[in-house]
């Protein structure tokens, strides 16, 4: 009898890297040389041209033998990107970044990221769900997740030691992405700034109409034909971050403000879903306020 053959299913590990640069003939080429003399196979990219600020954008996946460390694979890109003053970050695939959940008394996002979750839909690790208020704390425990509760309580200076309690809490978790699913608090800057590109919120309307508080009430008082949710990362201005995702639906004169509500609920939870899992699998760059987002 003849041997049977042994199958390697040995899977090296994949790398994506995310560039923006000013646009110059070339790069394209660069980038694959460069793969190509660490051993990498591209198996996946995508770029953008942005002719009105000459600006270029890649989205480069590649697998790489697991002899060689995401590090110095970092460290050996680096002179690539000095060459052509690049911005870059490279991650390895896949990776669930520690998250903290954020949400007030709506659970409906909440709820259904922790779903997506369970059943692999999303690459999280969830490690918390956060709170301004106790409602959510028998469906954290209900995932098996601790649930921390940090009111608002009486007193003068109450916003800003709960605001400072949340810091400190957001920093012992050591977490890498805090998902504020309907947090209904306005974070300060000093609070959002550590977190620049790694928060990300859900708005109950299609910013940049009806901002702020009952957006549904003041679409509804306008008389719109769609409605629409918002997911962006938190800046320093309130829902002014950089859009990730967003969606509508329609509706009209006969939806009163529960039913709009109803249709809202349905849009806020697949956009922010769409947002972290955009996230999650290192399809983002910003660039200024704005967002590219690969498929």
């Amino acid at each position: 009898m003849g041997s049977i053959p042994i199958v390697s299913t040995t899977v090296n590990p994949t790398a994506v890297l995310l560039i923006s640069c000013p646009d110059r003939q070339g790069i394209v080429a660069a980038v694959a040389t460069w793969v190509a003399s660490v051993g990498g196979n591209i198996v996946h990219a995508e770029q953008h041209t942005d002719d009105s600020d000459a600006m270029f954008f890649q989205r480069v996946e590649f697998t790489h033998s697991d002899s060689v460390s995401l590090q110095t694979l970092n460290d050996g890109f680096a002179a690539v990107a000095a060459n052509w003053n690049m911005q870059f970050t490279l991650s390895e695939l896949p990776r669930k970044p520690r998250t903290a959940i954020l949400c007030s008394k709506h659970l409906h996002c909440v709820a259904d990221l922790l779903a997506r979750t369970t059943y692999g839909d999303l690459g999280l690790d969830v490690v918390a769900v956060v709170s301004n208020h106790d409602d959510a704390s028998p469906l954290a425990t209900s995932f098996g997740l601790p649930f921390y509760h940090v009111p608002v309580t009486d007193g003068t200076n109450a916003r800003a030691e709960q605001e400072e309690t949340l810091g400190n809490l957001l920093d012992a978790l050591d977490v890498d992405l805090v998902v504020l699913a309907r947090y209904m608090l306005v974070l300060p800057p000093a609070l959002v700034q550590p977190w620049k590109g790694r928060m990300i919120n859900i708005h109950h309307s299609f910013l940049p109409a009806f901002i702020g508080a009952n957006p549904y009430r003041q679409a509804h008082d306008r008389g719109v034909k769609v409605i629409g949710a918002t997911a962006h990362y938190v800046s320093d201005v309130l829902d002014e971050g950089p859009i990730i995702a967003q969606d509508v639906a329609a509706v009209s004169h006969r939806d009163n403000v529960a039913d709009l509500t109803r249709k809202g609920r349905d849009l806020e939870t697949v956009v922010l879903a769409r947002a972290v899992r955009a996230h999650v699998e290192h399809r983002v760059l910003t660039f200024g306020n704005r967002t590219v987002v690969f498929g």
